[in-house]
Protein backbone atom coordinates (compact mmCIF):
# COMPACT_ATOMS: atom_id res chain seq x y z
CA UNK A 1 0.00 0.00 0.00
CA UNK A 2 1.30 3.77 -1.02
CA UNK A 3 -0.11 6.49 0.73
CA UNK A 4 -0.24 9.59 -0.28
CA UNK A 5 -0.42 12.84 1.70
CA UNK A 6 -0.30 15.93 -0.79
CA UNK A 7 1.47 19.29 1.32
CA UNK A 8 -1.79 20.56 1.50
CA UNK A 9 -2.88 17.98 4.21
CA UNK A 10 0.63 18.62 6.54
CA UNK A 11 -0.97 20.48 9.92
CA UNK A 12 0.41 23.97 9.77
CA UNK A 13 1.42 26.10 12.38
CA UNK A 14 2.80 29.52 12.95
CA UNK A 15 4.13 32.15 15.87
CA UNK A 16 5.96 35.31 15.79
CA UNK A 17 9.92 33.47 14.69
CA UNK A 18 8.64 29.56 14.11
CA UNK A 19 6.74 28.46 10.89
CA UNK A 20 6.08 24.62 10.78
CA UNK A 21 4.51 21.85 9.35
CA UNK A 22 3.97 19.00 12.03
CA UNK A 23 3.96 15.75 9.55
CA UNK A 24 2.53 13.57 12.84
CA UNK A 25 0.53 14.50 16.14
CA UNK A 26 2.96 17.13 18.16
CA UNK A 27 2.53 19.52 20.89
CA UNK A 28 -0.98 20.47 20.47
CA UNK A 29 -1.84 18.76 17.27
CA UNK A 30 -3.82 15.64 18.00
CA UNK A 31 -4.65 13.24 15.46
CA UNK A 32 -5.61 9.81 16.81
CA UNK A 33 -5.07 8.54 12.63
CA UNK A 34 -1.89 10.36 12.20
CA UNK A 35 0.42 9.52 15.26
CA UNK A 36 3.30 7.44 13.69
CA UNK A 37 4.35 5.72 10.80
CA UNK A 38 6.22 2.33 12.41
CA UNK A 39 8.59 3.49 14.96
CA UNK A 40 8.74 7.38 12.84
CA UNK A 41 6.70 9.18 15.58
CA UNK A 42 7.98 12.69 14.92
CA UNK A 43 8.95 14.63 11.26
CA UNK A 44 8.79 18.20 11.90
CA UNK A 45 9.24 20.64 8.57
CA UNK A 46 10.66 23.37 10.37
CA UNK A 47 11.39 27.34 9.46
CA UNK A 48 13.22 29.95 12.18
CA UNK A 49 13.34 33.64 12.10
CA UNK A 50 16.71 35.07 12.86
CA UNK A 51 17.87 35.35 16.01
CA UNK A 52 15.05 33.45 17.18
CA UNK A 53 14.24 29.84 18.52
CA UNK A 54 13.75 27.43 20.68
CA UNK A 55 15.34 27.84 24.56
CA UNK A 56 15.98 25.20 26.79
CA UNK A 57 13.44 22.57 27.02
CA UNK A 58 13.76 18.76 28.05
CA UNK A 59 13.42 15.69 25.88
CA UNK A 60 13.81 11.45 27.17
CA UNK A 61 13.16 8.20 25.65
CA UNK A 62 13.92 9.14 22.36
CA UNK A 63 16.48 9.44 18.94
CA UNK A 64 16.31 12.98 17.68
CA UNK A 65 17.56 13.58 13.89
CA UNK A 66 17.75 17.27 12.94
CA UNK A 67 18.71 17.93 9.43
CA UNK A 68 19.64 21.82 8.47
CA UNK A 69 18.69 22.58 5.10
CA UNK A 70 19.57 26.19 4.76
CA UNK A 71 21.26 28.63 7.44
CA UNK A 72 22.78 27.78 10.71
CA UNK A 73 21.53 26.48 14.44
CA UNK A 74 23.26 26.80 17.03
CA UNK A 75 22.77 23.83 19.65
CA UNK A 76 23.50 24.04 23.57
CA UNK A 77 22.45 21.22 25.74
CA UNK A 78 23.24 19.58 29.39
CA UNK A 79 26.00 17.24 27.89
CA UNK A 80 27.88 20.26 27.62
CA UNK A 81 27.36 20.62 23.45
CA UNK A 82 27.85 24.06 21.93
CA UNK A 83 28.45 23.97 18.50
CA UNK A 84 26.25 25.43 14.91
CA UNK A 85 25.30 22.63 12.53
CA UNK A 86 25.08 23.97 8.69
CA UNK A 87 24.01 22.49 5.49
CA UNK A 88 25.11 19.25 4.89
CA UNK A 89 25.50 18.33 8.58
CA UNK A 90 23.40 15.61 10.45
CA UNK A 91 22.91 16.00 14.36
CA UNK A 92 22.18 13.03 15.97
CA UNK A 93 21.40 13.03 19.97
CA UNK A 94 19.67 10.17 22.21
CA UNK A 95 17.53 11.98 24.75
CA UNK A 96 17.30 8.56 26.81
CA UNK A 97 17.34 8.58 30.85
CA UNK A 98 16.76 12.50 29.43
CA UNK A 99 18.23 15.93 28.34
CA UNK A 100 17.78 19.44 28.00
CA UNK A 101 18.89 21.59 25.23
CA UNK A 102 18.23 24.84 23.50
CA UNK A 103 18.30 25.65 19.13
CA UNK A 104 18.68 28.91 18.11
CA UNK A 105 18.91 30.48 15.04
CA UNK A 106 21.64 33.52 15.80
CA UNK A 107 22.34 34.50 12.35
CA UNK A 108 20.99 36.84 9.97
CA UNK A 109 19.01 35.07 8.08
CA UNK A 110 16.08 32.11 8.43
CA UNK A 111 17.05 28.78 9.22
CA UNK A 112 15.20 25.66 7.79
CA UNK A 113 15.69 22.30 8.87
CA UNK A 114 14.15 19.00 9.11
CA UNK A 115 13.46 17.58 13.23
CA UNK A 116 12.76 13.69 13.14
CA UNK A 117 12.36 11.48 15.84
CA UNK A 118 12.22 7.88 16.49
CA UNK A 119 11.00 5.58 18.95
CA UNK A 120 14.27 3.29 20.55
CA UNK A 121 15.24 -0.12 20.89
CA UNK A 122 14.63 0.22 24.35
CA UNK A 123 14.62 2.73 27.35
CA UNK A 124 16.81 3.84 30.16
CA UNK A 125 19.91 4.58 27.85
CA UNK A 126 22.42 6.84 28.63
CA UNK A 127 21.75 10.63 26.68
CA UNK A 128 24.52 10.62 23.84
CA UNK A 129 25.14 13.28 21.16
CA UNK A 130 26.65 13.13 17.47
CA UNK A 131 27.18 15.30 14.46
CA UNK A 132 28.97 14.71 10.78
CA UNK A 133 29.30 16.96 7.54
CA UNK A 134 28.67 15.17 4.72
CA UNK A 135 29.42 16.21 1.25
CA UNK A 136 26.44 17.47 -0.61
CA UNK A 137 27.38 15.58 -3.74
CA UNK A 138 27.34 12.28 -1.99
CA UNK A 139 23.52 12.36 -2.09
CA UNK A 140 23.66 12.64 -6.34
CA UNK A 141 21.87 9.66 -7.57
CA UNK A 142 22.46 7.47 -4.98
CA UNK A 143 20.40 6.51 -1.55
CA UNK A 144 23.29 7.96 0.91
CA UNK A 145 22.64 6.45 4.34
CA UNK A 146 23.72 9.02 6.82
CA UNK A 147 21.55 7.53 9.65
CA UNK A 148 21.53 3.98 10.60
CA UNK A 149 21.30 1.19 13.24
CA UNK A 150 22.84 -0.92 10.78
CA UNK A 151 26.59 0.01 10.75
CA UNK A 152 26.77 1.77 7.46
CA UNK A 153 29.73 2.94 6.73
CA UNK A 154 29.91 6.88 7.29
CA UNK A 155 26.69 6.84 8.77
CA UNK A 156 25.79 7.89 12.19
CA UNK A 157 24.64 5.39 14.46
CA UNK A 158 21.39 5.51 16.26
CA UNK A 159 19.53 3.34 18.81
CA UNK A 160 16.29 2.81 16.43
CA UNK A 161 15.95 0.33 13.80
CA UNK A 162 15.96 2.79 10.89
CA UNK A 163 18.07 3.79 8.16
CA UNK A 164 17.77 7.86 7.05
CA UNK A 165 18.77 8.33 3.26
CA UNK A 166 19.51 12.12 1.50
CA UNK A 167 19.37 12.05 -1.86
CA UNK A 168 19.99 14.26 -5.01
CA UNK A 169 18.13 12.40 -8.23
CA UNK A 170 18.83 14.27 -11.84
CA UNK A 171 15.89 13.85 -13.33
CA UNK A 172 15.20 10.64 -15.80
CA UNK A 173 17.05 8.38 -13.36
CA UNK A 174 14.85 5.42 -11.67
CA UNK A 175 15.72 2.68 -9.30
CA UNK A 176 14.59 -0.37 -7.37
CA UNK A 177 14.24 -0.83 -3.52
CA UNK A 178 13.28 -3.99 -1.82
CA UNK A 179 11.34 -4.02 1.44
CA UNK A 180 12.23 -6.28 3.85
CA UNK A 181 9.24 -8.19 5.98
CA UNK A 182 8.08 -6.03 8.58
CA UNK A 183 9.39 -2.81 7.33
CA UNK A 184 7.55 0.30 5.41
CA UNK A 185 9.53 3.23 3.84
CA UNK A 186 8.69 7.33 4.00
CA UNK A 187 9.15 9.67 1.47
CA UNK A 188 9.34 13.47 2.40
CA UNK A 189 9.94 14.83 -0.92
CA UNK A 190 11.93 18.70 -0.75
CA UNK A 191 11.74 19.47 -4.59
CA UNK A 192 10.95 18.09 -7.48
CA UNK A 193 8.22 15.98 -8.58
CA UNK A 194 9.24 11.50 -8.28
CA UNK A 195 6.53 8.79 -9.29
CA UNK A 196 6.41 5.69 -6.59
CA UNK A 197 4.98 2.89 -8.28
CA UNK A 198 3.33 5.03 -10.81
CA UNK A 199 1.80 7.69 -8.20
CA UNK A 200 3.33 11.00 -8.99
CA UNK A 201 4.62 12.83 -5.70
CA UNK A 202 5.60 16.26 -6.00
CA UNK A 203 7.84 19.07 -3.34
CA UNK A 204 6.31 18.73 0.08
CA UNK A 205 4.26 15.62 -0.56
CA UNK A 206 5.00 12.63 1.47
CA UNK A 207 4.48 8.98 0.96
CA UNK A 208 3.89 6.13 3.28
CA UNK A 209 4.61 3.07 2.12
CA UNK A 210 3.53 -0.56 4.05
CA UNK A 211 3.01 -4.04 2.43
CA UNK A 212 4.79 -3.84 -0.50
CA UNK A 213 7.89 -6.24 -1.41
CA UNK A 214 9.49 -3.84 -3.21
CA UNK A 215 8.66 -0.05 -4.73
CA UNK A 216 10.15 1.52 -8.20
CA UNK A 217 11.05 5.49 -7.85
CA UNK A 218 10.71 7.13 -11.69
CA UNK A 219 12.63 10.83 -11.05
CA UNK A 220 10.66 13.23 -13.51
CA UNK A 221 12.57 16.06 -12.80
CA UNK A 222 15.70 16.95 -10.38
CA UNK A 223 14.52 15.87 -6.97
CA UNK A 224 15.62 16.10 -3.78
CA UNK A 225 14.00 13.73 -0.83
CA UNK A 226 14.25 12.11 2.59
CA UNK A 227 14.04 8.43 2.34
CA UNK A 228 13.30 6.45 5.67
CA UNK A 229 13.54 2.48 6.03
CA UNK A 230 11.32 2.44 9.43
CA UNK A 231 10.46 -0.52 11.19
CA UNK A 232 6.61 -1.11 11.43
CA UNK A 233 5.78 -1.69 14.55
CA UNK A 234 1.91 -4.02 16.24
Amino acid sequence: MIQKIPADDRHYSEMDWLKTYWLFSFSNYFDPDNVQFGNLRVFNDDWIQEHSGFPYHPHSEMEIVTIVMSGELSHKDTMGNDITIGPGEIQRMSAGTGIRHSEKNEGDEPVTLYQIWFLPNEKGLTPDYEQKRFNLESFRNTLKPVVSNKDDEGALDISANTTIYRTRFDAGEQFDFTIDEGRGVFVYVTEGELDINGTTFSAKDQARVSEEEKITIKVNRESQFIFIDVEMMG
